[in-house]
C-alpha cells in the first residue's frame, strides 16, 4: 500500500492551513515511504489496499501530527468516550421567531414625510442607532410652542418671585401677589404639556431649539432589521411601522406540542433544537414557557423553547425539529455516548478525531445514533475509554481537507 505525507502549517488564530508545501514520493513509486511530518504538522493520508490509482486522489489524509505549542494554541482538548444511556426525548416541529422582549416596532409616532432612511433590511444595528429622518410640519410648531412656553414659564416665575419680595416688604398686595404664583403655575403647567407632546413623538426636550421639523427615528435596542417600509418622500401617519428590529442572540422556537406528551414535557427542560436550513447545526435550548390553550384542529400546544443562537444563523421563519428531553433512560442498554461537539461532517461522512498515546490525531468515520442533553450515541467507528477531541474540531478538519487539497495538486 502506497503512502504520502502532506505538509500543513496550522494557523493558531483561525485554525486554518496558511503557507503549506508538499512533501512525499511520486505516485509512480512502488514501495510504501515512512510517516514524516515537519514540526509544526503533517497529515498522513493512506489509501486502500483494493482501490484502484484513479480512485486513489478521493481519499482523505487518516491523520494529524500538530506540535504541542500548535495543540495548546489551537484550544484542542479531549475527553474519553463512555458507555451510557441517553434520557428519553420527544420530538417537536416548529419554527424560529423573534423574542417580543428583545423586538422593538419604530412607528413614526406624528405625521410627516420621509427624508432619509439609513438601513436596510437584514442590516445589523445598535442601541440608538439612526434608522430614518422625517421631516413634519406638526414637530416644528411642536417644539415652537415648547420654545415660547420656556420662554413664558421663566418671566411668570420671576414675577411672581418679585412680587412676594415686595410684598414682605409691604409694597404689594397679597392679592398681587397670589394672583402672579398662580399665572406662574398655569404657564409651568403648560411648559410641562408641551415637553410631554415632544416626548410622545419621541423628541427631548432639548431638542426645542435649532432643529426645525426633522424626526430622528432610533432603535432602543441592538439587534436586526428584521423588516422595512419607508423609502425617501413617502408620507406617512403616527401608526405607520418604520422598521422592526428583534435581538436574535437569543429567538424562540415555537415547538407543536401534542396532547399526547403534555404529561412528559416540563418547563425548563432541556433541548435541541436542529433547523431544517442547517441540518448539521445544532443549537441549545429550553423550553421557557407551554401554552394554555389547545389548538382544536391540530390537538396541539405552543411551547415556547429559548433558543441560543451562534454564527448569525438564526433567521425568524425557519422551520425544524427541537428534541425535549422528558426524563431518565426509559431502556437499560449502554452505547459508547461522546459530547455532540465532537462529531463533524467531511466528505459528507460523520466522523470523529481520537488522540492516539503517540499524540497523533486519527480521523474516525462513524454512525451516529440518537443525541440528547448535548450528547450523541455513537453506533460504530469508536471504542470506550478512547479520547475523543471535544474542542478544536475544526482545527483539525481543516487540517484533513488542507492535506487533501494538496495531495491532489
Amino acid at each position: 500500500m502506497k503512502s504520502v505525507a502532506v505538509a500543513v502549517c496550522v494557523a493558531l488564530a483561525v485554525a486554518t492551513s496558511a503557507g503549506c508545501s508538499k512533501r512525499g514520493s511520486e505516485r509512480t513509486e512502488p514501495a510504501p515511504r515512512p510517516m514524516i511530518g515537519p514540526d509544526a504538522g503533517s497529515v498522513v493520508t493512506g489509501p486502500a489496499p483494493h482501490q484502484d490509482e484513479s480512485e486513489r486522489h478521493e481519499e482523505l489524509p487518516t491523520k494529524v501530527k500538530l506540535a504541542a505549542d500548535v495543540v495548546q494554541a489551537a484550544g484542542i482538548k479531549t475527553s474519553p468516550a463512555v458507555l451510557d444511556s441517553l434520557p428519553a426525548t420527544v420530538d417537536l416541529t416548529g419554527e424560529i421567531a423573534a423574542d417580543p422582549d428583545r423586538s422593538a416596532r419604530l412607528a413614526a409616532r406624528i405625521p410627516g414625510r420621509v427624508i432619509d432612511v439609513k438601513v436596510k433590511e437584514g442590516d445589523r444595528v445598535k442601541a440608538g442607532q439612526v434608522i430614518a429622518v422625517l421631516e413634519s410640519p406638526e414637530l416644528a410648531r411642536t417644539r415652537a410652542q415648547l420654545g415660547a412656553a420656556v420662554a413664558r414659564a421663566k418671566a411668570a416665575r420671576l414675577n411672581a418671585d418679585r412680587l412676594r419680595s415686595l410684598e414682605s416688604k409691604s409694597l404689594a398686595s397679597g392679592q398681587e401677589a397670589a394672583a402672579a404664583e398662580a399665572e406662574a403655575t398655569a404657564v409651568e403647567a403648560e411648559l410641562a404639556a408641551a415637553r410631554q407632546t415632544l416626548a410622545a413623538f419621541g423628541q427631548g426636550a432639548d431638542d426645542a431649539q435649532g432643529r426645525g421639523a426633522r424626526v430622528t427615528i432610533r432603535t432602543p435596542l441592538p439587534g436586526f432589521v428584521l423588516s422595512r417600509d419607508a423609502v425617501q418622500g413617502q408620507s406617512v401617519d403616527p401608526q405607520h411601522v418604520i422598521a422592526v428590529v428583534g435581538d436574535l442572540e437569543h429567538a424562540y422556537f415555537l415547538g407543536r406540542l401534542f396532547e399526547k406528551d403534555l404529561a412528559r414535557v416540563k418547563v425548563n427542560a432541556l433541548a435541541e433544537v436542529r433547523l431544517n436550513a442547517y441540518p448539521n447545526e445544532v443549537f441549545e435550548a429550553k423550553i421557557e414557557t407551554i401554552g394554555r390553550q389547545i389548538d382544536p384542529a391540530a390537538r396541539t400546544v405552543t411551547a415556547r423553547i429559548v433558543v441560543r443562537n451562534h454564527g448569525d444563523l438564526v433567521k425568524v421563519g425557519l422551520f425544524g425539529t427541537a428534541r425535549v428531553v422528558t426524563g431518565p433512560a426509559e431502556a437499560p442498554p449502554k452505547r459508547v455516548v461522546v459530547p455532540l461537539s465532537a462529531v463533524t461532517t467531511i466528505a459528507n461522512k460523520e466522523a470523529v478525531f481520537v488522540r492516539q498515546p503517540d499524540g497523533d490525531f486519527e480521523l474516525h468515520p462513524v454512525t451516529v445514533g440518537r443525541s440528547a442533553s448535548g450528547r450523541v450515541e455513537i453506533l460504530s467507528g469508536l471504542r470506550a475509554g478512547e479520547q475523543v477531541v471535544v474542542d478544536g474540531v475544526f482545527t483539525l478538519k481543516s487540517a484533513i481537507l488542507k492535506g487533501n487539497f494538496g495531495e491532489g495538486e
